[in-house]
């Protein structure tokens, strides 16, 4: 598992986004996260589960969850949210170059992490010059999934083309910008079609749910 080279992709994410977010008062902990009704502290937390949680792990879970994936999901936060905002971050730092996973491709751990980031920067104003390299293996990623989020039907029909990489894939009606904001949009983020030109960005943000 350490040997795919991604995993260096997904620590430096981790790593960076830890770093971000070192100096938040509690009130910005508190913010909404672009993750329907969940604060970034949340988040935090949900992405801290994702890197603790092994294949037989996740499965005892969802069988005690008795399938109810949400349910599975909501436990696992809570378990790594602490008692503080402080406990949070810590408990996130110590899986930073962890290679734990549930029963996910590794690219879709490198996905999450860049979206669940993005859900958590974009509220607080935050920014990361994400290397052009990795954004663009989730945009293809994302483009040909739906697995843990629908994102390939929900541009079914479109061209979407990044402007600042190589990224392009679909026929339709264009949709167009930055690759960060095209893999938002594709994973329901209707706040990044903000951020998209073409005759396609009204059906793409129509596609996304109304809180995205």
């Amino acid at each position: 598992m350490t040997a795919n080279p991604l995993w260096a992709l997904i620590h430096a994410e981790r790593a960076a986004l830890a770093a971000d977010l070192a100096h938040l008062d509690d009130e910005q902990w508190r913010t909404p996260s672009l993750c329907t009704g969940l604060t970034v502290r949340e988040v935090l937390a949900h992405l801290t589960a994702g890197a603790s949680l092994n294949g037989p792990r996740w499965l005892v879970g969802v069988i005690r969850c008795r399938f109810d994936f949400d349910r599975q999901v909501a436990l696992r936060l809570a378990e790594h949210l602490g008692a503080t905002p402080t406990d949070t971050l810590a408990r996130f730092r110590a899986v930073t170059t962890s290679t734990t996973k549930p029963p996910l491709p590794v690219l879709a751990m490198l996905g999450e992490t860049v979206v669940h980031g993005a859900d958590i920067r974009r509220p607080l104003g935050l920014r990361r010059a994400h290397p052009i390299d990795t954004l663009t293996a989730v945009a293809d990623h994302y483009a040909r999934s739906d697995q843990v989020v629908l994102a390939k039907g929900r541009v079914t029909g479109l061209r979407l083309t990044a402007t600042d990489g190589p990224f392009t894939t679909g026929t339709g009606p264009r949709v167009t910008g930055p690759t960060l904001a095209l893999v938002m949009a594709m994973t329901g983020r209707a706040a990044f079609c903000d951020d998209l030109d073409g005759d396609g960005v009204l059906t793409l943000r129509e596609r996304c749910p109304a809180t995205g």
